[in-house]
């Protein structure tokens, strides 16, 4: 047997290089022993490693970016078996490439899975933890405890540096703690609950505006005990609001109800169809003025999924409708091949107005800037108010930008359920008309292959 040892649970560095100098060994799966130093797992420390039986070496091998992808969230999970599944598949990807596609295999699916689940624990943490105020001998510091269901603490220390950069503060979990000084993020110790304090004065604060922005129209109490369990209210103090407020609710929204249907007719058709026809005299960014017309959305207001594109084409901008142009007759194919009826489906853009630029007589798309985007945010959010679509999909960095609010590499995004900012599912993958920009044929067809499993993906989501 040979045992790999990594310095932490969360160490894919050290997995990464023990596991591409076995797989170049040769070293079957089932010869490897993993463990990680200091930890209830490290069963075989005593043992000696045994010398393997001599196996032919195997030449290096290049692994899509979508292993890498995956194994960089799977190494966070929780389960003992994780680096063992990961270089199982490793080694199978060595003779079929094409495998990190398959989502129908056992062990590709199971690999996504625990992936999966490392991102629902990663936005859990960056949703759910709240910083309490303490004083200590430097002044003001924040304190937060959280209990991660996974090894993703370390994975989440970049996004409150840059959130909370100038606050002093500690994140207490049980097996590690992060500390941040302004300048410097240290690691300590694990915690416990009681090291963290009760409570302080800015939870009134707190208290205050989680009310005034609580939304009784988008309450869905399923949904939020899915996305924010129980488990977690003890550290968050607006959930002391939360009883409340859904008592509340349903007379709130009953008296929204009432005023939309007395200035839209009583249904959502009448509600989208003021949405649109407001839409129709938008001039909240310069692209409306050489454009023909707004390109609203459209199919069924009750559609299961909404799918967000970038911005009308040229067609589009004459006919006033989404997806009618090259790139739509290539999403309406691939649509159909997932097994996607493009009349169930509500399709819009994430910018209404065709943004071009003119040469000679041809109008040559040009890219939505962040301003343009953000612009038009306001007329996305309220099209998804109305439909409230069980899932929203992104194609492209443009719709991705529009729904998430910031800036999307769609290469590592791309076939991932997200948990959106409003609680809702959202989805990413490429724009068609990528599919039409590429100039080797051999290339596009692999390409369109793995748009078609994308939209199989999101069929199955909400099966």
């Amino acid at each position: 047997m040979r045992v790999a040892r990594l310095d932490a649970p969360d160490d894919f560095d050290g997995w990464r290089d023990a596991a591409r100098a076995l797989a170049v060994e040769g070293v079957p799966a089932d010869r490897v022993i993993w463990q990680v130093a200091g930890h209830a797992n490290d069963l075989f420390a005593a043992e000696p490693e045994v010398a393997p039986p001599p196996e032919p070496a195997l030449a290096a091998f290049r692994v899509p970016r979508t292993f890498v992808d995956l194994a960089r969230d799977v190494v966070l999970h929780s389960d003992r078996e994780r680096f063992a599944m990961l270089y199982s598949l490793l080694l199978r990807l060595r003779d079929q490439p094409r495998l990190i596609d398959d989502r129908a295999d056992p062990l590709r699916r199971k690999l996504e899975e625990m992936a999966k689940s490392v991102r629902r624990d990663i936005h859990k943490m960056r949703a759910f933890l709240r910083f309490r105020e303490v004083t200590d001998d430097a002044g003001e510091r924040f304190v937060a405890w959280f209990e991660p269901e996974h090894h993703i603490v370390r994975a989440n220390a970049a996004f409150f540096v840059n959130r909370f950069n100038t606050m002093r503060w500690s994140i207490l979990t049980p097996e590690v703690s992060l500390h941040w000084d302004t300048e410097t993020l240290s690691e300590g110790p694990g915690a416990v609950a009681a090291d963290a304090p009760d409570g302080d004065p800015i939870e009134a604060v707190w208290k205050t505006y989680y009310a005034s922005i609580f939304n009784p129209a988008r309450l869905k109490v399923g949904a939020m005990l899915r996305e924010m369990p129980r488990k977690y209210w003890k550290n968050m103090p607006e959930t002391a609001l939360v009883g409340e407020l859904v008592a509340g609710a349903r007379a709130r929204e009953t008296a929204m109800i009432e005023t939309a249907r007395s200035t839209t007719g009583g249904n959502i058709e009448g509600a989208w169809a003021a949405l649109r026809d407001e839409a129709a005299g938008c001039t909240r960014c310069p692209l409306y003025r050489p454009a023909t017309q707004t390109v609203f959305g459209e199919g069924p207001l009750d559609a299961a999924i909404m799918f967000v594109g970038e911005q009308p084409g040229d067609q589009e901008d004459l006919a006033g409708r989404p997806f009618v142009g090259p790139a739509g007759q290539m999403f309406d194919r691939a649509l159909g091949e997932a097994g996607i009826d493009r009349a169930s489906v509500y399709v819009t853009n994430a910018v209404k107005h065709f943004k071009f630029e003119p040469r000679g007589k041809r109008r040559i798309h040009a890219k939505p800037d962040a301003g343009e985007i953000d612009a038009c945010r306001w007329w996305i959010e309220q099209e998804r108010m109305l439909l409230t679509p069980r899932l929203t999909v992104a194609l492209g960095a443009t719709a991705a930008r529009s729904l998430t609010g910031q800036t999307v590499t769609i290469s590592r995004e791309r076939g991932r359920v997200l948990t959106l900012a409003d609680g809702t599912s959202g989805f990413i993958t490429v724009h068609p008309s990528f599919l039409l920009r590429i100039p080797d044929s051999v290339r596009a067809g692999e390409e369109y292959r793995r748009f078609v499993e994308d939209l199989r993906s999101v069929r199955d989501t909400i099966v």
